[in-house]
């Protein structure tokens, strides 16, 4: 298994979880870096602030949402969803692969499910290649004319 560090943004809605909960989510990842960023609602994650996390070193986003049909701001969830799915087009596109953004539902488990299976996310981009924009070899393609 690969063991290398890895750094993940966590942007999650404050209606649904507080950060005393994400403490937990560092136990148990030594040697990863865990930045959590509290939002008012998960749908004021923009497109931006998403790709600037990646801009910065993230190797992974995630997001973290209220349940569907129970977003406080009418369709923040469905927002944060359709965001996600955009930068993860705009990262294969880019040659950075899938599999590095992910959005989680903050269900009637509450915190502990959401951190496992941001854990699992975690794994789960251990084992992409490591990220060319953190590494400093993303390629640059040159036109000719011929």
């Amino acid at each position: 298994m690969n063991n290398r560090a890895l750094k993940t943004y966590v942007f999650y809605c404050s209606n649904n979880l507080a950060a005393d909960q994400f403490a937990s989510l560092c136990h148990g990842l030594e040697g990863d870096t865990i930045k959590t960023i509290s939002l008012p609602c998960s749908g004021k994650v923009d497109v931006p602030y998403l790709i600037k996390a990646f801009e910065t070193g993230a190797d992974g986003v995630a997001i973290v949402t209220c349940p569907k049909n129970e977003c406080r701001h009418f369709e923040g969830n469905l927002r944060a969803h359709k965001r996600a799915e955009a930068v993860e087009s705009l990262l294969e596109e880019i040659g950075m692969g899938a599999g590095r953004m992910a959005v989680f539902e903050c269900g009637e488990q509450g915190a502990g499910q959401v951190i496992g299976e941001i854990k699992q996310f975690i794994d789960r981009v251990r084992n992409l290649p490591p990220s060319r924009a953190r590494s400093g070899t993303v390629n640059k393609q040159e036109s000719t004319v011929a």
